[in-house]
């Protein structure tokens, strides 16, 4: 038998190889935020158990088994507390028509679908009107240059000099910010 104490980054290890959420030191903080979530997994698992023994508990409920019931409450209590303080952790946003449909007795996947249809819908119209604008505007350039050749001439000099000088500043901003590395910028430049 071993009486050692366990190895607790070999812990550590073992438990995020399983999957349970336990994350190495250093992580992100998005990888905070899934242990956060695995964490709080878990007590709701913890807290589900704890309600069915107390449910045991409570229906076959006699003298003897006041002792049990007490401590199965207080478990219950300092599970649901410990539930509360992991949850302060998590910032999961569900939107109320979710919940409402959770609570008619539906499927949340419906909220899902339908606003996913919704944005389908939305896209397309979208769509169809920057295709209209599209349309309008080469068939005014179309006129325009018949009318005055010159002058449209001069403007799309413009506009492709106005464009040249926004791709760049884009690209500079993106770089300064560090939306873009130093590589993806370049590529992007030279593929001009």
């Amino acid at each position: 038998m071993d009486n050692a104490a366990p190895n607790p980054s070999a812990a550590a290890a073992a438990a995020a190889a399983a999957g349970n959420g336990v994350q190495a030191s250093g992580a992100g903080p998005e990888d905070a935020s899934k242990q956060n979530l695995a964490q709080v997994t878990t007590s709701i698992q913890k807290t589900l158990g704890l309600l069915h023994q107390l449910n045991l508990t409570v229906s076959s409920f006699n003298s003897a088994s006041q002792l049990p019931l007490l401590q199965r409450l207080n478990a219950l209590v300092a599970e649901l507390d410990t539930m509360q303080k992991l949850a302060e952790g998590c910032n999961i946003q569900v939107p109320m028509e979710v919940v409402n449909l959770i609570d008619d007795g539906k499927n949340p996947d419906e909220f899902t679908r339908d606003v996913f249809n919704s944005c389908i819908a939305k896209n397309q119209i979208t769509k169809g009107k920057t295709d209209a604008f599209k349309s309008l505007r080469k068939h005014l350039l179309e006129e325009l240059e018949q009318a005055f050749p010159e002058d449209v001439e001069h403007y799309r000099e413009i506009r492709a000099t106005s464009a040249a000088v926004s791709e760049k500043a884009v690209v500079l901003i993106w770089r300064q910010s560090g939306w873009l590395s130093p590589r993806a910028v370049c590529l992007m430049v030279m593929s001009k």
